[in-house]
């Protein structure tokens, strides 16, 4: 049987794992508090319950017409209701549609217009802003969570019950049939749906676990819901922290430490915002053997104080990658750390070795398409460029955007038949030890009359500067004569006037001592950056830019 008429789907693990381990806890969800305001985490499903529960869910999605190929909208918070839907979908073969809850309610409704979903499901709130807003009016069957179906068809429990005893409903999907549409965050522009085949799933689980050494049977507290998918098909238990997912720069570390001491967490996945309210707590974490974060760079302070609060043989992993492909390439916070002299010099962030199976290159930068591959494109080694990759993860559309798909996909032909390189929009280069090291977004690099900067490599040199929080890097005026600036954001904002042109003074030292940084002499205080929704990580400088122009600057 050829590869490509095999069975392949990411709920395929879990009836097997129900079958071998029915009484381990698959999940654990907050739910009521006790009189200290901690979650009592008194809701739990097994593996043997999370399967049964999401074949009686498929089966009466199929009464409701969601079926094999249905573009479902799932509007439904972090809860077990969430993950019994999801797994229901994918074993039903149908396409689950993803959007940032969070992000502007304009783009949102875009988002919802291009994916067109033939169904919705979402909390009753969901359901409010669909009728008065005017979301999703493609969706036909309408589903909510709540007790009864206000502005909807049917409760998500009477379709439950419907599907009761029905069996076992893991549809025989094939590797190229979609499996979902996940919106990017929007960072850098309007949200894009990007197409996942369960190819695409299936090869992320296989390389992560492979990657980080993940073995059955540990406990992950993944503070990033659509990580906990992952979850069941890598045999672990998921621990659904206490928190705003929207908001992870604002995550209660008192509760977080408690789900980890309380159920023994040694796994926890997080965004560099996160990262930062547990290094800030400073409470040791004893339990964790592996940590995982992404959605930006993690800041070398950070990296330090968490690697000085976890066991000496903890692991701390930065994986490099974005919606489109993920893992791209990782390293380690021991590694890391060794390169924090190299980053705040200027020579950008180690994001390590390419995962195994990825194929990373790097070409000339480009903002127009590229329709085939050639080896001309490529730069020499050390030189900054586009970050591209080739491997089994590097999804191929996005939905109903063919410009962007043709902005962001090259077809190369190979001795096998032909792959998609996914263009990263990423700046960067590979040094003499083959690691790749990450400059920032291609669309933020700075086009002077003298040459480019790109951001990660000017911020970290400025950065050190001890009342600095984080800086951003942004341009004005016409590509090829923009002139830099550069937007800090400190510790503390309320200082003197007379304190303000202290530091000042100290960044253009700090500058004037590396060749690309001395020619920036444009600084503004920011009270407080704009950020990505999704991660509160990535800094808005599209925003910023557009605050320097208000300005004058």
């Amino acid at each position: 049987m050829d590869a490509t008429d095999a069975v392949c789907n990411i709920a395929a693990s879990l009836p097997r794992l129900a079958a071998q381990s029915p009484q381990r806890v698959a999940m654990r969800c907050p739910g009521t508090r006790g009189p200290d305001g901690l979650a009592r985490y008194d809701v739990e499903l097994t593996y043997a319950e999370l399967d049964r529960r999401s074949d009686a869910i498929a089966a009466g999605l199929g009464r409701r017409g969601i079926v094999r190929g249905t573009r479902t909208a799932v509007m439904v918070r972090p809860s077990p209701e969430f993950f019994l839907l999801m797994f229901a979908l994918f074993k039903a073969g149908a396409v689950p549609v993803l959007i940032d809850p969070g992000i502007d309610k304009r783009a949102l409704r875009q988002c919802l217009d291009e994916a067109a979903p033939e169904a919705f499901i979402g909390i009753p709130l969901a359901h409010v802003a669909r009728v008065v807003l005017g979301w999703a009016k493609s969706a036909r069957i309408r589903i909510t969570t709540g007790r009864r179906a206000l502005l909807a068809d049917d409760t998500l429990a009477r379709v439950e019950r419907a599907g009761e005893g029905a069996g076992s409903q893991l549809a025989d999907t094939r590797a190229e049939e979609v499996a979902a549409i996940v919106f990017t965050s929007g960072s850098t522009g309007v949200p894009k749906g990007v197409v996942f085949r369960h190819r695409h799933f299936v090869a992320q689980i296989e390389m992560m676990g492979e990657a980080f050494g993940i073995a059955p049977g540990g406990v992950d507290l993944p503070t990033f819901p659509p990580f906990a998918l992952f979850d069941p098909a890598l045999g672990l238990t998921s621990v659904i922290p206490d928190m705003d997912p929207t908001r992870p720069a604002q995550a209660d570390p008192r509760k977080l430490h408690d789900a980890l001491r309380r159920f023994g967490c040694d796994q926890l996945f997080g965004s560099p915002a996160l990262m930062k309210v547990l290094a800030d707590h400073g409470q040791p974490l004893p339990t964790l053997r592996r940590v995982t974060s992404a959605g930006a760079p993690v800041p070398p302070d950070t990296v330090a104080k968490l690697r000085e609060l976890m066991h000496e043989d903890a692991q701390f992993w930065t994986p490099y990658g974005a919606t489109e492909c993920l893992p791209v390439a990782v390293i380690e916070g021991r590694e890391l750390q060794s390169t924090r002299a190299a980053t705040e010099a200027g020579a950008g962030t180690c994001v390590g070795r390419a995962v195994a199976r990825n194929d990373v290159r790097i070409i000339r930068v480009d903002d127009a398409a590229i329709e085939h591959w050639s080896d001309e494109l490529l730069v020499a080694a050390g030189t900054v460029g586009e970050i591209t990759v080739a491997g089994p993860t590097a999804t191929d559309a996005y939905f109903n955007r063919d410009h962007m798909t043709r902005l962001a996909k090259i077809r190369e032909t190979t001795g096998e038949g032909g792959r998609i390189v996914h263009r990263m929009g990423d700046v960067g280069y590979l040094d003499e030890h083959g690691r790749l090291w990450f400059c920032g977004r291609k669309s933020h690099r700075v086009e002077t009359a003298t040459g480019p900067l790109y951001t990660e490599q000017v911020e970290p040199v400025f950065n050190t500067h001890p009342k600095v929080r984080r800086s951003a890097l942004v341009g004005t005026g016409e590509k090829g004569a923009q002139r830099p600036l550069l937007w800090v954001e400190l510790h503390q904002p309320r200082i003197g006037n007379r304190e303000r042109e202290r530091i000042l003074d100290e960044l253009r030292e700090i500058g004037a001592a590396h060749a690309h940084t001395a020619g920036i002499e444009r600084f503004r205080f920011h009270p407080g950056f704009p950020v990505d929704i999704r991660h509160n990580a990535k800094i808005g400088r599209e925003k910023l830019t557009l605050q320097a122009r208000a300005i004058g600057d």
